[in-house]
């Protein structure tokens, strides 16, 4: 730095913190405490004046490793001689460290973000301590993420601990959040500038306050190019420092002085920092490579592709999903070429093919695959203004696609990850997708795909009242005279039920299953093939229908089940005496804002693979022989993308929990409103297990999990409903809007696996808190993954009970609408999709178990308990009946 401002700016050492140094973190978890004092001592020789000091990770007991910690460096003289920040999320954790720490220390962070009373608690702590404090630019409504939001809340916070809590305003430091900026979201490129000039303003407005921020943030976009980010740390303080910042968490050793960055990285570095022109962003990005290597002259070993011609770097930026320069590449290429069309059915489409053929042999995957469809869509996007204007021109010949599909998930269903992935396999071998999205009615498909003039409709849905929406579709396909294909794909689709319920119904045209994305281009290319291969191929597929429906038709015959009345008999008869007992509270507790980096331990990654057809499991899929290198780079990107994720809060997790009074009479489990017992609150109905079986082994229904109504013993049950979707949709229209299908993939698919982690964290703290009968559990994350727990957490909708209109009882207890923004569709399909809702049952004996078939017998006892109509019953039921409702009803008709 060459101001005066400069040398009085503090240098916050960030190495010493766990989760933003993977080495100290390493050295910690194995209680390397002495290699772990080196790495603090070597940030004091680098300059840093603060140590930040934080212990949270998931895996470590933080408060006992953050006073270990902060005890050694007190013992150190060359380390104690500077102020240690005490950085933590928990608050149990900061006072732990206030407890030991000499001198006066600063902690990091308190905030409003759980309103006024909380922050008033936690600042006169900090005072009685005698501690500084950092205070995040955080309240009620969020974080603050623009300069007018950043004034408000440090004004605000300013005022309360100054005038309530007599806090010294020399002791209050701001934080008003560093943002990543050049992340390719126009939102975001202003972040920098909203920090200098709120710091400016703080500066003027709210005296003797400091101001620090986590610079790293800034950069986030460029990790793993180190002299880039350096050179946008070192731009960023000097103007932010300039205005009156005066702390900053920054690794001291790695900055380098404005003065002495290469003047062209300089400029571009403060064009993005500054936002001094709207290309700013794609300017430092093609020229990042360069400075690679920390001087311009360096170049990195695999950028000698950009030596070849320029159809050659098209195909291998499309083959490595390299996006950094295809808007250059693009424009070369197209002014060598007679028209723009020329380059997408020249060199892009060269390059998709060569993609094309890989995945085909099993060289590429889906992850690597959508990445080039990423970089495919970009460069056609920058093409589209020619092209429109090209229009105007008569008598040229439009690009002529391979096919156009229609694609949609059914009324009623959210999920569309797997369909999402399919259209981008599509588009890669240059077929037109035009995707509705998800809840989309049966009418507006056809209209769509009628106006469009569609070879193709696509249905996808992953829950099992979607399966009567597809033979809507198709019935109505039928009635309205198409004899185009329809695909039918999907979690809870199969080649069975297309076969018997589907097919049936579109006797024009041709229903076909597609198992996964790998299979869609070679379906689709053969529906639609102009070489005579079509009429054949349906052909085989009508005949393979017809023997899997015969066979099914002969399955279907009613088994013999146990009669409900013996299935009754042998019921689980659980020991009353090992009730768990009463919860903490009963009614209803809602949190919200749960920490997304809280949640990111509990993740069970081997679905996540699976999602992009990557066969393992975690974490041996990272070393596996054929998949490994594209499960490596997948896990490098979601790990990146999380860490973002929970940095700019991208998304936001919330949760509500219940406890009731509860008794088992019969197949039904009675809640009551209060302890004595007297007045009902609601009745969840249960399904029991009807296959036929000794007395050694019961048959099952939830109910037998509830201590039984005459047997006078209090019990409880249970109910939760968790999302990590709040924000979801604004997300993924950002990558939409950036023709990113990849990131859209990948963050949908994250916050799937964070809902999933959400409930898997409630979970834990319902036995260990909340309900308390497991106060003691120490389970590792693949202990947790493989239910080692005891109690369950069955959901409506799943194998123990199938019945998806359950989840309307529950989400009413909770009232999850109005306390955490999650609705139901008219299918049940929650929303936003990224969610899981269940019961608890806390009793050592309950488990995991699949309902199996059932009998008339059982539905309609079933659906009358329930006060449904008998064939509305059977339609939610539909995949566990052991029998054919239509036949049944065709039978009692005649």
């Amino acid at each position: 730095m060459t101001t005066s401002a400069a040398q009085n700016f503090v240098n916050v050492g960030e190495r010493t913190n766990v989760t933003g140094s993977a080495k100290f973190r390493k050295l910690i978890t194995n209680g390397d405490y002495a290699a772990a004092l080196d790495v603090a001592r070597e940030q004091v020789e680098n300059g840093a004046q603060i140590l930040d000091v934080n212990m949270d990770e998931g895996l470590l007991d933080s408060e006992k490793a953050m006073v270990e910690f902060l005890n050694l460096i007190a013992s150190e003289p060359d380390i104690a001689r500077v102020p240690v920040m005490i950085d933590s999320s928990k608050w149990s954790v900061i006072e732990a460290g206030l407890k030991c720490v000499q001198g006066k220390p600063i902690v990091n962070s308190i905030s409003m973000k759980e309103g006024e009373e909380q922050f008033v608690h936690y600042a006169r702590k900090v005072r009685a301590y005698g501690a500084a404090v950092v205070v995040m630019a955080f309240d009620e409504k969020g974080q603050a993420d623009t300069f007018e939001r950043k004034i408000e809340i440090c004004a605000r916070a300013y005022k309360i601990l100054t005038e309530q809590v007599g806090f010294p305003p020399e002791d209050i430091v701001f934080d008003p959040n560093v943002f990543a900026v050049a992340t390719g979201i126009e939102e975001h490129s202003n972040y920098g500038v909203d920090f200098i000039e709120a710091t400016k303003w703080i500066r003027e407005n709210l005296p003797h306050a400091h101001i620090s921020g986590g610079v790293s943030n800034l950069s986030f976009a460029f990790r793993g190019n180190e002299p880039v980010r350096a050179a946008m740390h070192s731009v960023f303080l000097y103007h932010a420092i300039r205005v009156g910042m005066d702390m900053g968490i920054v690794n001291a050793g790695a900055l380098p002085v404005y003065d002495d960055i290469d003047p062209e990285l300089r400029e571009l570095a403060e064009d993005v920092v500054l936002n001094r022109r709207p290309d700013a962003t794609d300017r430092l990005l093609a020229a990042a490579d360069k400075f690679k290597g920390g001087k311009q002259e360096a170049r990195v070993v695999d950028t000698r592709w950009r030596d070849q011609p320029v159809e050659k770097r098209l195909a291998h930026a499309l083959v490595h999903g390299i996006t950094e320069f295809i808007e250059a590449d693009t424009e070369e290429a197209r002014s060598k070429a007679a028209r723009p069309l020329h380059v997408i059915e020249g060199p892009l489409m060269d390059g998709m093919n060569v993609v094309g053929d890989l995945f085909g042999a099993g060289k590429m995957f889906l992850p690597q695959v959508v990445k080039s469809a990423r970089v495919m869509k970009q460069a056609v996007a920058y093409l589209m203004p020619f092209m429109e204007k090209e229009k105007e021109e008569a008598g040229l010949a439009q690009r002529q696609a391979a096919g156009k599909i229609v694609m949609a998930t059914v009324k009623g269903d959210v999920h569309d990850i797997g369909k999402n992935i399919v259209g981008v396999v599509l588009q890669c071998n240059n077929y037109e997708v035009i995707d509705l999205g998800v809840m989309v009615p049966a009418q507006k498909i056809l209209e769509t795909a009628r106006r469009e003039n569609a070879d193709v409709i696509g249905l996808s849905g992953l829950i099992t009242p979607s399966l009567d929406e597809m033979v809507n579709v198709a019935s109505e396909m039928e009635r309205e005279g198409f004899d185009i294909p329809l695909l039918i794909g999907g979690a809870t689709t199969s080649k069975i039920h297309t076969a018997v319920k589907i097919h049936p119904a579109y006797e024009r045209g041709q229903a076909v299953y597609v198992l996964d994305a790998s299979r869609a281009v070679g379906v689709v290319s053969q529906l639609l093939s102009k070489e005579g291969g079509a009429e054949a191929y349906v052909s085989d597929i009508q005949a393979d229908y017809a023997r899997l429906a015969e066979q099914h038709a002969r399955s279907q015959e009613e088994k013999a089940r146990a009669p409900i009345a013996v299935a009754r008999e042998n019921r689980l008869r659980i020991d009353a005496s090992k009730v768990v007992g009463k919860p903490s509270f009963t009614g209803v507790k809602v949190l919200t804002e749960i920490p997304i980096d809280e949640l990111v331990r509990y993740i069970d990654w081997t679905p996540f693979f699976q999602t992009w057809e990557l066969k393992g499991r975690f974490p041996q899929i990272l070393e596996d022989e054929k998949y490994g290198e594209a499960a490596r780079g997948l896990y490098d990107d979601a790990t990146a993308m999380l860490r973002q994720m929970a940095e700019e809060k991208w998304l936001e997790a919330r949760a509500v929990v219940g406890f009731w009074p509860a008794a088992a009479r019969g197949d039904d489990i009675v809640l009551f409103k209060d302890e004595s017992r007297k007045d009902e609150l609601a009745v969840l109905h249960t399904l029991r297990q009807q296959m036929a079986r000794g007395k050694d082994r019961p048959n099952l229904a939830l109910a037998d999990f509830v201590a039984p109504e005459d047997s006078g013993v209090p019990d409880y049950v249970g109910g939760f409903a968790v999302t990590a979707g709040i924000g979801e949709e604004a997300m993924s229209q950002r990558f939409a809007r950036a023709n990113d299908d990849y990131g859209g993939i990948l963050a949908k698919a994250l916050a799937d696996r964070l809902a999933e982690a959400g409930a898997e964290w409630l979970h834990e703290k319902t036995r260990k808190e909340f309900w308390g009968y497991a106060a003691d559990e120490a389970l590792s994350n693949e202990e947790l993954i493989g239910e080692g727990y005891q109690g369950i957490r069955p959901a409506p909708g799943y194998p123990a009970q199938p019945d998806h209109t359950e989840k309307g009882v529950l989400f009413e207890l909770l009232g999850a609408t109005e306390a955490i923004g999650l609705t139901l569709t008219e299918s049940y399909a929650m929303w936003p999709g990224s969610a899981v809702s269940g019961l608890y049952f806390g009793h050592p004996e309950s488990r995991y178990f699949g309902l199996g078939k059932i009998d008339r017998d059982q539905v309609a006892d079933y659906a009358e308990r329930k006060g449904y109509p008998l064939a509305e019953m059977e339609k939610w039921l539909a995949p566990v009946l052991n029998y054919d409702p239509n036949r049944a009803q065709k039978m009692a008709a005649e």
